[in-house]
């Protein structure tokens, strides 16, 4: 276990609400790939809904809200095929992203959106964005290895702590 491992599972252990859970991946993937923008996407297949979970850019990505889900190739590639979607060109991005031209503004020209998986439903995204090229297959190789298990106890977490929030006093 790595001292970023380390620091994972100690954030984790002292969470008592989903975006400190959040902010702790976000910190672990900072280690394991880097990224100039991260966000979490929740996604409910069975309203086709998605929903901004956390993002490290409130002012150009707030937490608000849901957007339908579209069935694109992006969604083939995430949903379908439970892999994860890299583009490392604006001109890439562009092509599924109806946002690029903000995703560009904020000097990011590259993304890599990794599918969590609970119970065989597709949960969530983890979306880490950066400078055109920067997603190799190395570091996309390394945040698979080493992001997708705590990816998913930050999802299982989060939906701990909204149904703990739900429950009657």
């Amino acid at each position: 276990m790595t001292d970023h491992d380390a620091d994972f599972l100690a954030a984790i252990s002292a969470a008592t609400h989903p975006e400190a859970a959040w902010r702790a991946l976000e910190d672990l993937a900072a280690t394991v790939t880097g990224h100039r923008l991260f966000t979490v996407m929740t996604v409910d297949m069975e309203a086709g809904l998605a929903r901004r979970a956390y993002s490290s850019n409130q002012a150009a990505y707030p937490v608000s809200g849901t957007k339908p889900i579209h069935p694109d190739r992006w969604f083939d590639i995430v949903h379908g095929e439970r892999r994860s979607f890299v583009a490392n060109t604006i001109e890439d991005i562009a092509g599924v992203f109806p946002d690029y031209e903000l995703i560009a503004s904020l000097g990011c020209a590259s993304v890599h959106n990794l599918p969590v998986v609970l119970e065989d439903d597709l949960v969530a995204t983890i979306n880490m964005l950066d400078a055109a090229g920067h997603y190799t297959p190395e570091r996309v190789a390394a945040a698979e290895a080493r992001l997708a298990l705590p990816a998913r106890l930050c999802c299982a977490l989060a939906r701990y702590f909204d149904a703990r929030a739900e429950r009657p006093a």
